[in-house]
Order: C-alpha cells, then sequence, then structure tokens
C-alpha cells in the first residue's frame, strides 16, 4: 500500500469511528466528599441529549448516547428516542442501576433476601423494555453486588444467584439484542466484588451464549493490569462487546479518556484493530464524571483523545512490525510501535473532521458557538441532574 492509499486508508477507518456519549457525563457529579454544581447543566433527559447532540456536530463521531436508568426515567422512550432523532443523534447503550437503593446494601440479584432478587430483576427486565422502546441494541449491566468481610455471605451461592439472573435477563433479550456484562475490581465492596473481573464476567457469558459480551472500563483494574492483554483475548474468543473509556491514575478515577495515559489507549485501540475489533460490533462508549471541568468541552476532549489513539493505531506499520517480530529484533518492533504513538496526528484529524462537516478543532468551535453561554441562561430554575455525594 502506498503512503497516499495508506492515508486514505486511515482516513476513511476514522470517518467509520463512533464514540458514545453517557448522559449522565454531562450533569452535575463529584466524589464521596462533595459534588460541585455548576450552571447550565441539564435538567432532563431531553437536556442531555441536546448536549450530547452539541458534541456530536462538533466531533462528527459521537452519534449515539448512553442512559441510565432511573436517572434518565421518562415517561414515553418512543417520544425520547423521537427527540434524539430530531437532534441528530439516536438513544444508544441502556444502563440499568441496582446500587443506589437501600435495599441493595447487601446486594441485589445476588442479595441473600429473595425478594430483593426479584425487585432487582424486575428492574433489568424494565431496561429490557427501555430498549424496546428505543430501538436500543445493548443492555449493560454492572453490579455493585459484592461483601466487605469474610463470612458476610456464601460467596458461592452469590454465583448461583447471578447466574439466575443473568439466565432471566437473557432469555427476555430479542434476537438483535445484547447484554454486556462490566466487572469492577472492587468499590463499593471491598472484600469480594461478585464480578470483579474479565475472567468472572467471560465465564458468565460465555454459559449464557453470543448475544452475552464483556465489557471493559479502563479504569476498573488493578494498577498495573495489562488491559490491552485482556482485550487481545477476548477478542480471539469472540467476547469483546464494548469499552467504557476513562482514565485513572489511583482507582476508578473515571476522568477523561487518555488524560492520565495516552500510551495505553492507543495501546489498546491497537490490539482493538489488530483484533479485527473495529467495528460497530464492539461498543465504544465514555463514561465518566466531569467533576471540576465544564461538561460539554470535557466530553468533547475525550472524543478526540480516542479519535487521535485511534489514528496512531492505525498508522502502526504492520508490515515492518511483522518483519521484525519474525526475526525477533526486539529493538526494531518496538521502535514500530513507538513511531506510531509518537507520531502527530493532530493535522490528519483536522482534515477528518471537516470533510465529515465537523469541525477541525471542536473545543474552539464549542467556545466560539455560543451554546455554553446559551444554556447558562435558559436552564434557570427546575433541578440540575446529577447525583448527591
Amino acid at each position: 500500500m502506498t503512503g497516499r492509499s495508506a492515508v486514505s486508508a486511515v482516513k476513511a477507518a476514522l470517518k467509520s469511528q463512533a464514540v458514545e456519549t453517557p448522559s449522565w457525563a454531562f450533569g452535575n457529579s463529584g466524589t464521596r466528599f462533595k459534588v460541585f454544581a455548576q450552571k447550565g447543566v441539564p435538567r432532563t433527559p431531553g437536556e442531555k441529549l441536546a448536549d450530547a447532540a452539541r458534541v456530536h456536530a462538533h466531533t462528527g463521531v459521537a452519534p449515539t448516547v448512553a442512559l441510565h436508568i432511573p436517572w434518565d426515567r421518562v415517561d414515553d422512550y418512543a417520544a425520547l428516542g423521537a427527540h434524539a432523532r430530531d437532534l441528530g443523534v439516536r438513544i444508544g447503550v441502556i444502563n440499568s442501576n441496582v446500587f443506589q437503593d437501600d435495599d441493595y446494601k447487601l446486594g441485589s440479584v445476588t442479595h441473600p433476601d429473595p425478594a430483593v432478587r426479584r425487585k432487582a430483576l424486575a428492574h433489568l427486565l424494565e431496561c429490557v423494555d427501555v430498549m424496546d422502546a428505543t430501538g436500543s441494541r445493548d443492555l449493560k449491566l454492572w453490579f455493585s453486588d459484592g461483601t466487605n468481610y469474610p463470612g458476610q455471605d456464601d460467596i458461592s451461592a452469590r454465583q448461583g444467584r447471578l447466574a439466575e439472573a443473568l439466565a432471566a435477563v437473557y432469555e427476555r433479550l430479542g434476537d438483535h439484542q445484547r447484554m454486556l456484562l462490566e466487572y469492577k475490581l472492587y468499590e463499593p465492596s471491598f472484600y469480594t466484588m461478585d464480578v470483579p473481573d474479565w475472567g468472572t464476567a467471560y465465564a458468565h457469558c460465555l454459559r449464557l451464549g453470543p448475544r452475552a459480551q464483556v465489557v471493559v472500563d479502563t479504569g476498573h483494574h488493578a494498577p498495573g493490569t495489562n488491559i490491552e492483554f485482556i482485550v487481545a483475548v477476548l477478542l480471539r474468543e469472540g467476547k469483546l462487546g464494548g469499552f467504557d473509556f476513562n482514565s485513572r491514575f489511583y482507582a476508578d478515577d473515571d476522568l477523561m479518556a487518555g488524560a492520565a495515559d495516552p500510551f495505553q489507549l492507543f495501546r489498546i485501540m491497537y490490539e482493538v484493530i489488530r483484533g479485527g475489533g473495529f467495528t460497530p460490533d464492539t461498543a465504544f462508549m465514555l463514561d465518566q464524571c466531569h467533576n471540576i471541568e465544564e461538561k460539554i468541552p470535557a466530553v468533547i476532549r475525550s472524543v478526540m483523545n480516542v479519535q487521535e489513539a485511534t489514528a496512531k493505531a492505525l498508522s502502526v506499520d504492520a508490515e515492518a512490525l511483522a518483519a521484525a517480530q519474525r526475526t525477533g529484533d526486539v529493538l526494531a518492533a518496538n521502535a514500530v510501535i513507538m513511531d506510531a504513538f509518537n507520531t502527530d496526528v493532530r493535522p490528519l484529524m483536522a482534515e477528518v473532521r471537516t470533510e465529515l462537516g465537523a469541525d477541525a478543532d471542536p473545543v474552539a468551535a464549542y467556545h466560539a458557538s455560543g451554546y455554553g453561554e446559551k444554556i447558562v441562561a435558559e436552564r434557570v430554575g427546575g433541578t440540575a441532574a446529577g447525583w448527591g455525594a
């Protein structure tokens, strides 16, 4: 492939990319110590969709918005889906919430009380109803379930309860729908999490069938974990359903994607591309809480960081890398990777965005648009979206 044709192929791939934004990233958020409220944040799911549509307008690659139920509960989900389409976006992944009710103190679907388990399962099935109404393909499940102390509950029995609930939800899915199971090493439970790692998630998904897939949240691992290895293995096994992109320094920080370790994001995207995962079957989602920074520009910046990591990963000289690997030339192989990572792809991304009809510099375009000032002036009164801490 010549230099010009190679650039054309990279640009075509970048134009096909889609990064899903999360509705909750536009609301007030914080830590367990404090939530810092901002002016102009959305008060309704419709206003969240408007902000997400603004991100898509400036970047050209954020056409879907993930919802979180009950945070985004409305009376008419079909109407909400139509409203999204009117704004130029679509409803994406539906996220369940079985971690904020008092009943879930000791777990949700793994709770020792059958009544609590029934309540949690009913909510998960409600989320499938929302999928039906909005036309969503994916249901994302994350469970805070676990224990804090040895002996608190039977570890194996909790796995059985989890499997039973997952099977019931899987049976309810339509033929075109998928279940994405997320894992997290720790928090809010500190002795055991019932889905603590990719192996546990993979085992449950393997038992369920082809429409059960694993989600990799980049903030949900122990320090030093080789996430790209996990990605490579899940791709080999046909079980990588998607990502929740964010950055972490210490724990589940939910910072902007690529902020803490852009090299890691590049390595992950390289494995995605090399393993054949750069397709619509892999959901590339953001899962972030912008606690101190302005919401919409922060989401735009995350989308741009994912784009740039992808562009660098697409620029890896596959032939040169394969040749170095065959001959055992360690330094040459590493140099191929580092050359791609050190490439300044910003001019290329500006061209891609312009050709998509978006903005060469999305952040600057957002600030010049006056949208931020407009929503501060308009969104007065009511209750701002977010969560208390």
